[in-house]
């Protein structure tokens, strides 16, 4: 088995708490019935706690930014995140784990047919603050404009309250949002593909080199691929190994 050597400082009083997004539902997801939490984050959160002999505590929120603007406040020792540059002044991170695509959904009677019509004049985009697609969208769109929810459940929220003539998210989310609801549909193709890792507060940046074999590990022997299958998301790819 994988050592962990150089991550034990990420366990406090025996507890290893980790920040789960359940913006993503890619990723996490919270059983209404019984509040329990599974996905592909929780499965490996579960893993490096037992490999690491601690007690697992999950710290949820509702969306990446809030992910990121708690790294300072010593809440979390470990979440998982899109891979972004604009964000290492507060988070390390491990090679990715999984790769998602992140698209948009529209109305019925919308003329947008594909994912690049949105970017024109006149448009207006709903974006959870702080995702992996605001901060892209942030840089390359040109014309759109980008109106920022608090979290993506509160994007989709506005969205279908009538505002904005597109919402964006992972498309995971997306189609579980728009699910059982008429009149919308999600948009083919994608802004960005977002690579998904595990990271920790900048001052626990020396865990970085264990964190990152032990998630090379889980791509290799086939961890990750069966806890995607587990939770559902067979159509969601294993990063390749970062040697590749």
């Amino acid at each position: 088995m994988q050592t962990l050597e150089g991550a034990e400082g990420l366990v406090s009083g025996g507890r290893l708490r980790a920040a789960i997004n359940l913006g993503n539902a890619a990723l996490a997801v919270r059983d209404p019935a019984t509040g329990a939490l599974s996905g592909v984050t929780v499965a490996i959160a579960q893993e490096l706690a037992a490999r690491l002999g601690a007690e697992l505590e999950f710290v949820p929120y509702s969306g990446a930014g809030q992910v990121t603007g708690s790294a300072s406040d010593d809440v979390w020792d470990i979440a998982f995140l899109a891979i972004d540059p604009g964000r290492t002044s507060v988070v390390s991170y491990t090679p990715p784990y999984v790769l998602i695509e992140t698209t948009a959904a529209v109305r019925d009677g919308s003329a947008l047919r594909t994912i690049e019509e949105i970017d024109q004049p006149g448009m207006r985009l709903l974006v959870a603050e702080g995702s992996a697609y605001d901060l892209h969208l942030s840089k390359v769109a040109r014309h759109v404009e980008l109106i920022r929810a608090a979290s993506p459940p509160a994007s989709f929220e506005r969205f279908f309250a009538g505002e904005a003539d597109a919402v964006g998210g992972v498309r995971q989310s997306l189609e579980q949002a728009c699910a059982g609801k008429a009149g919308y549909r999600i948009l083919p193709g994608a802004f960005t593909q977002v690579r998904q890792a595990m990271a920790v507060p900048v001052r626990h940046q020396a865990a970085i080199p264990a964190l990152s074999a032990f998630i090379e590990a889980l791509k290799r022997d086939g961890f990750i691929r069966k806890a995607l299958d587990t939770a559902g998301r067979g159509d969601l790819p294993v990063a390749p190994p970062e040697n590749e």
